[in-house]
């Protein structure tokens, strides 16, 4: 009886068009006021245990160094390095889009922030070179994926704080997906541009290129920092995010010199904007998960599906079915602190790595940011590029079956996002 009224009361304040924070935190007050006998002032408690852990003082850090970054000259830079290597091949443009959002996904760790910094200067170029809009939207907005993946993340940050899991794990965990998502996406560029004969660029010089190279040095310096930090045991991801807002700030305001300290304004306020939301809707999800595993919801809603004595492989499908279709519809971080704590048990039960339950969830949360009908980075297209949204939707499907392949090859071969942990950690 109380998911049911719990689950009513979310969507109908969803339909009425309250943010998501304010269905979160009106399910935990009817399960808080109504049907548990506990004091009120534990619900608050709860709210501000959810951004208590340490760990979530990488995200604003994080978010930080990618606003500083993202009005800066790094995206420029890095597009122009894989373009002169690759832009002459048949489809080059295509491939520089994929493996730019890539490099800027481990620069930034936000996939809308990928989606401007590198769609705003290349969709044009493709556009000239005769690439379709459908298909060059439907690139870039499904090639941002990779930026939740690849590390930083943040979306592996809050699955890391709620399910207690090694955020350093997670983070070297998701480089083997990322890299596979980016060759599939490079291959079908290269056949794409074949099947539409899409002419080539001119061939870069060595001399261009490796000026090129010596000019995106610096901005490559962030995955190096984090991963590299991360697996030689130099730093936590929480000391790496604190070393990249001290990197993207040098980089871009002593360095580069794109940006003015009149500029420091508009980011911590972006900064801060971004981050409040987060946290709130950390907090509220806190009180949300408690609330629910207080009164056994989870183990309700799987025993009725008959997930309790599942096998892995159908609980990973299960979950990666659930996540997908969450993020299709809300926030990728609300669907990540609604769904963990429910599947938490049977997680647990049929003992499954959690490093590798993270990267599946990360990668379903990355295709559902991407996929109609409300996922945010297809709005985010349509707020920068100002195109309708049936234009920016129109050539995701080749994409998303490539991105659902990568989910199946997961649950099948989980060495794909394990063998780097182990090979780091030593498990």
């Amino acid at each position: 009886m109380l998911a049911e009224v719990m689950i009513s009361v979310m969507v109908v304040l969803l339909l009425l068009g309250f943010p998501m924070m304010i269905p979160l935190i009106a399910g935990s007050f009817v399960a808080f006021f109504i049907y548990m006998p506990i004091p009120p002032e534990i619900m608050v408690q709860q709210m501000l245990g959810g951004i208590r852990p340490a760990a979530l003082v990488a995200v604003p850090m994080f978010i930080l160094a990618a606003d500083i970054i993202t009005k800066g000259h790094s995206a420029d830079r890095l597009i122009d390095m894989v373009m002169r290597y690759v832009g002459h091949l048949r489809g080059g443009l295509g491939v520089t889009a994929a493996a730019s959002c890539t490099l800027f996904g481990a620069v930034s760790g936000s996939t809308q922030a990928t989606v401007v910094a590198i769609g705003s200067p290349l969709r044009p170029r493709m556009l000239e070179a005769g690439y379709k809009d459908s298909f060059t939207l439907a690139l870039i907005v499904n090639a941002s994926d990779i930026a939740m993946l690849i590390p930083p993340s943040i979306a592996m940050i809050i699955y890391g704080v709620i399910s207690g899991t090694s955020i350093a794990e997670l983070f070297v965990a998701g480089v083997g997906p990322g890299l596979l998502i980016l060759v599939l996406f490079a291959t079908y560029c290269v056949f794409y541009a074949w099947r539409n004969d899409i002419p080539t660029l001119e061939k870069a010089s060595w001399s261009e290129r490796l000026t090129a190279t010596r000019e995106a040095l610096w901005p490559l310096g962030f995955p190096v920092i984090v991963v590299g930090g991360i697996y030689g045991g130099i730093f936590s991801p929480t000391e790496a995010a604190a070393v990249c807002v001290a990197y993207a700030f040098i980089l871009e305001f002593i360095i580069f010199r794109s940006l003015k300290w009149m500029d420091l304004f508009e980011i911590a306020k972006s900064t801060g904007l971004i981050t409040a939301v987060v946290f709130i809707l950390v907090g509220a999800g806190n009180a949300f998960s408690w609330s629910i595993s207080f009164n056994q919801i989870p183990q309700e809603i799987l025993g009725g599906l008959g997930l309790d004595q599942a096998g892995p492989t159908m609980v990973l499908v299960a979950i990666s079915i659930a996540f997908f279709i969450g993020c299709m519809f809300v926030d990728p971080i609300v669907v990540i602190l609604v769904l963990v704590p429910i599947f938490a048990p049977i997680v647990e039960a049929a003992a499954i790595d959690p490093v590798l339950v993270g990267v599946i969830i990360t990668l379903q949360v990355a295709i559902g940011s991407a996929t109609p009908p409300f996922g945010c980075d297809i709005f985010t297209a349509i707020a920068i590029f100002k195109r309708p949204y049936i234009d920016v939707v129109k050539g995701t499907p080749p994409f998303v079956v490539m991105l659902l392949g990568v989910s199946v090859a997961l649950i099948l071969f989980p060495q794909i996002a394990l063998f780097l942990p182990q090979l780091a950690f030593g498990e």
